[in-house]
């Protein structure tokens, strides 16, 4: 399947006709822009723009037709007060000098894709970052976001447990037992018919970093953490580049989410692995994978401050994730208080 490119849906969405307001499902393989290359859009026309003088009203619409002409979108006489305000690509944008972000009683959903715009202190564009519910979520540092899934890990008997045996009905005629990428593929790249290994071969390829150790980063660096084991992880499942956009899922081509567990405590951020909706990615064949479809490698490790040690490893899809993991009570939303967010996606 050939990779589309950001022009390429901004010249779908020009040819359709569509406005801002026009419905599009999530994950329509012609008009859904995937979030990168909503990322890609914003940037290449929005960074260098200069707003300096504008009032603040004047300043949001002119950001708004901006991201119009960007998209491929014809620009509104007048913007409707819609939530979002892109209803089509379920898209909001926030202008921003700080790092600190501020969404007022409104809850996060995992398919809200928010545009953070950065803009110096002369008013000039410097940066636009795109990012899901799902990932602001995890920006927030404050604790005033608890519209968090969780679950736990009882880690039993098994070094290693294979949860699902195999993938869900849907995705098993996309995947290829041995499948090879070349070296200009990223474990960042959307997923492709025929690149997808099986559950039992993912499982049985990190098999083998279990006992492996890396220079633990510190209490504090559960992200640099993070990082270290998806390093690992995508050399074991045989990709000669590293890439990480923070992007759900962590390994994008092949649908792998990873957790890397030194509590019990399993965070799932917005949304249930079971969850039926789809995911913000490419159509796979015929096929728009959904939350269920996602596999998740979940490490336990151990660290005695200097070096983290990978001691269990336990991998199932998402629709057979709560047949192995106890999930916790439902999550809560309080709609009375402003989410403050220190973004460091801003800087």
């Amino acid at each position: 399947m050939t990779q589309k490119t950001p022009l390429d849906y901004k010249n779908a969405i020009r040819s359709s006709g569509y406005n801002i307001y026009h419905p599009i499902e999530v994950g329509d393989a012609n008009f859904w822009i995937p979030s990168q290359h909503l990322d890609t859009l914003l940037n290449q026309s929005l960074v260098n723009r200069n707003l300096e003088g504008l009032a603040l009203r004047t300043r949001s619409k002119v950001v708004k037709q901006a991201v119009c002409e960007s998209l491929g979108y014809p620009i509104p006489k007048s913007f409707r007060k819609t939530q979002p305000r892109f209803l089509g690509q379920h898209l909001d944008i926030y202008t921003q000098k700080s790092n600190n972000l501020q969404i007022w009683n409104e809850e996060l959903s995992p398919t809200r894709r928010y545009a953070l715009i950065r803009i110096s202190e002369n008013d000039v564009i410097l940066k636009v970052k795109v990012v899901n519910g799902q990932e602001l979520a995890h920006l927030d540092t404050t604790g005033t976001i608890t519209t968090k899934y969780q679950a736990r890990l009882d880690r039993g008997a098994k070094v290693c447990e294979l949860v699902s045996e195999l993938d869900t009905s849907a995705l098993i005629p996309y995947v290829r037992m041995g499948a090879t990428f070349s070296p200009m593929i990223s474990p960042t790249n959307e997923p492709e018919s025929g690149s997808l290994l099986p559950i039992r071969e993912i499982f049985e390829r990190l098999s083998s970093l279990i006992g492996s150790s890396f220079v633990d980063p510190g209490i504090d660096q559960e992200r640099n953490r993070g990082a270290e084991l998806h390093r690992m992880t995508s050399a074991c499942l045989g990709y000669d580049l590293y890439g990480d956009t923070g992007q759900f899922p962590d390994i994008r081509h092949q649908l792998l989410e990873m957790k890397l567990q030194t509590s019990p405590t399993i965070d799932l951020g917005l949304v249930l692995p079971c969850s039926e909706d789809r995911i913000d990615i490419q159509q796979i064949g015929e096929y728009h994978p959904k939350h269920c479809d996602t596999r998740y490698a979940i490490f336990f490790a151990n660290t005695d401050g200097k070096k983290v040690t990978l001691t269990n490893l336990y991998v199932a899809t998402g629709a057979d994730f709560f047949n192995r993991f106890r999930r916790f009570g439902g999550r809560e939303f309080n709609g009375k208080i402003p989410k403050k967010l220190s973004t460091t996606a801003l800087s």
